[in-house]
């Protein structure tokens, strides 16, 4: 393959393993000899990776793209590419309905974004959909694509749950292992390269290496990991109640940088409705399992995600999550509508809810957790944590901080007045003297001061 040159806008919508992808893909790109642009307009290459999980990130995906598309009449932009989940999807729609896109990237070959771009200058419309059963090559390294504390380690591709609502099989393919060799290198060469902060994602990170060791080898990675010497915080995201085990919980104990922070997304509580969903946990075993958690780690930040208005779905049931909800006490609690996705068992179901009543439900579930919330942090008051910088606001003097009860971008942060920037990645003491139901106020503490 000849070396190229070309200025590539990169746009990445979606979720944290989109982002994943995206890097890899700026790490082929770079190598290729192209540069990467910040400004749309002095772009003569544009890709979008996109996102088709709900129909509001399907509709921000086509938006983005014929917005970015009509830059082509400027005369600067030559080719545009579309990659990932609405190019997996959605192929034959986007080359019928979106004829500004010169070029479509699967899911399972983004690492061949380069050749996709060469077809696309020689003329043709390539269409490159791999086998959804491998995993692309990530051998040419990933480029981080912010200057962040933080950074998004994908440990697994797929998923076999086949829940009722979910596109994500038809999209990303079968639960498929990162060899863990390849991920301690990766996570080895971020840290070398400023992050501070490796948070562990997946579409389920608990079944992590049941395909290529037989076993769930989490607890395994985690202990590696946490070997990395510039690390501060290990974060594991979506971990399915269900494979939670008491070895991983224990691992999560014995080892100092992993956080005691789990994201559970359970989607509801009640057995009808789970059953439905075809969920693998029922609403006992859940509260079992958010039990065992609690006794192992009793600091531990919960999170979780929920859908309102499950076709089907009761008011009766809607109440029943709402006391459960008032039960646990999650920490920190996201809440979507149900999305009717073409495909899904879900959208052939009887009883679809309006669009009113779901939102009135989502509103009531998320005025209900606002509370909660604040209770929550209120019992943090006067406490001192280990908080990593994640920048500075001249303006107001404070430091953007978080502990490891947030994750970023979804969660809270903590703002401590400081009078002089501190370096992105620095790990500090300090004070809550104030709380909200979402963010966090405090004091530097003397590093000789014992943190809680």
């Amino acid at each position: 393959m000849t070396e190229t040159s070309g200025k590539i806008f990169f746009q990445s919508l979606g979720c944290d393993k989109n982002l994943a992808d995206s890097e890899h893909m700026l790490s082929r790109l770079l190598k290729q000899g192209y540069s990467i642009t910040d400004d749309e307009t002095e772009a003569d290459i544009i890709v979008v990776n996109t996102c088709c999980f709900i129909h509001d990130a399907l509709q921000e995906s086509i938006d983005t793209i014929i917005e970015l598309g009509s830059l082509k009449e400027t005369g600067k932009l030559k080719t545009l590419v579309v990659a990932g989940c609405m190019a997996e999807r959605y192929a034959e729609e986007i080359r019928k309905s979106l004829p500004e896109v010169d070029a479509i990237v699967g899911t399972a070959s983004y690492d061949k974004i380069c050749e996709a771009i060469e077809e696309a200058a020689g003329g043709d419309h390539p269409v490159l959909k791999g086998d959804l059963t491998r995993l692309p090559d990530d051998s040419a390294g990933r480029v981080l694509s912010s200057l962040n504390a933080y950074g998004y380690l994908k440990i697994a591709e797929g998923c076999n749950k086949g829940c009722s609502y979910c596109v994500i099989p038809s999209v990303r393919g079968p639960y498929r292992s990162v060899p863990m060799e390849d991920l301690v290198s990766e996570a080895r060469k971020m840290a070398r390269d400023g992050v501070r902060e490796l948070i562990l994602v997946a579409q389920e990170t608990t079944l992590y290496g049941t395909d290529l060791y037989g076993k769930k080898a989490l607890p395994d990675l985690l202990r590696k990991l946490n070997e990395i010497e510039d690390l501060s915080f290990i974060r594991i995201m979506y971990c399915y109640p269900e494979e939670i085990t008491e070895e991983l919980l224990q691992t999560i104990a014995s080892c100092s940088k992993v956080c005691h922070y789990l994201d559970l997304p359970i989607q509801h509580c009640s057995d009808r409705i789970l059953s439905a969903m075809r969920r693998r946990t029922r609403k006992s075993e859940l509260l079992e399992k958010i039990a065992l958690i609690r006794k192992i780690l009793p600091d531990c930040a919960l999170r979780t995600t929920l859908i309102c208005g499950f076709p089907g779905e009761t008011e009766a049931e809607h109440e029943e999550l709402k006391q459960f909800i008032q039960d646990v006490k999650f920490d920190h609690l996201g809440a979507f509508t149900y999305s009717r996705e073409d495909g899904t068992p879900a959208a052939g179901m009887p009883d679809q809810i309006d669009e009113e009543t779901k939102k009135a439900r989502l509103d009531a579930v998320m005025a209900l957790q606002q509370k909660i919330s604040q209770e929550n942090n209120e019992k943090l008051l006067g406490k001192t944590f280990p908080a990593l910088v994640d920048g500075y606001l001249p303006e107001d003097g404070n430091l953007v901080c978080r502990i490891y009860r947030d994750a970023p971008d979804i969660d809270g942060e903590f703002f401590v007045p400081c009078d002089h920037e501190l370096m992105t990645g620095s790990l500090i003491q300090a004070k809550v003297t104030d709380v909200n139901a979402y963010d966090y106020s405090g004091v530097l503490v003397d590093e000789n001061e014992s943190a809680e």
